[in-house]
């Protein structure tokens, strides 16, 4: 093995050693009694009457609609994520807010585009008992309603892919905490985005997003 191999590994270990190493992880042998099947995560299909009140919704790039904040049951596009991924381990076990992802039989963690969904935002999948707390973003995210549910292994990622959930919005999350710590991270274009996108809609906030 190449010298310079063998250095990025040496660099990606402590990082893969973390990824997880803080979370209350769903033991293997446990993953289908806690309702997170590696073959379907036990979710209902979105009822037809909210997806046809969906089709004369504005929609973002991905053909997805939009919605406002009064309307706390979305039929929402999905992905998935885990600390290992090559733009994530860096980060190792830790969110955007600098506390431990999250993967319980109880409450996991999720990204979104801020705007849209702000930080602390608890909502829960159809068919599913866990809550799932935004605690997270990404650049991919940004300028739509996908959120991105995190995973604690690849193989849980691959399995969930990019399915449309319905969902529903628990408790809104804080655009004031979200713009607090997006304003302390401007030199990346996609929390500049997030950033402006939430003090066009919270115009109060533009004293804490200029700090």
């Amino acid at each position: 093995m190449r010298l310079s191999h063998l250095l990025a590994l040496a660099v990606a270990l402590p990082f893969l050693a973390s990824c997880g190493s803080d979370l209350k992880i769903i033991s293997k042998s446990g993953i289908h009694s806690h309702g997170s099947s590696a073959k379907d995560f036990k979710v209902t299909p979105p009822s037809s009457a909210l997806i046809a009140s969906a089709a004369g919704k504005p929609k973002d790039k991905h053909s997805m609609p939009v919605y406002s904040f009064s309307e706390r049951h979305r039929v929402v596009r999905t992905t998935a994520y885990t600390c290992s991924e090559c733009d994530h381990i860096q980060y190792g076990s830790k969110n955007a807010t600098g506390t431990a992802l999250r993967y319980s039989d109880r409450v996991r963690s999720a990204a979104a585009d801020w705007s849209f969904y702000p930080v602390g935002t608890v909502f829960r999948v159809k068919g599913m008992k866990q809550l799932y707390v935004i605690d997270d973003y990404g650049s991919a995210l940004t300028g739509t309603g996908t959120i991105d549910m995190y995973q604690p292994s690849k193989e849980l990622m691959n399995k969930w892919g990019r399915r449309n959930v319905e969902i529903s919005v628990v408790q809104w999350g804080s655009f004031k905490r979200s713009a607090e710590i997006l304003s302390q991270r401007t030199k990346f274009d996609h929390c500049r985005q997030m950033l402006a996108n939430i003090t066009r809609q919270r115009p109060d906030l533009r004293s804490v997003a200029a700090r």
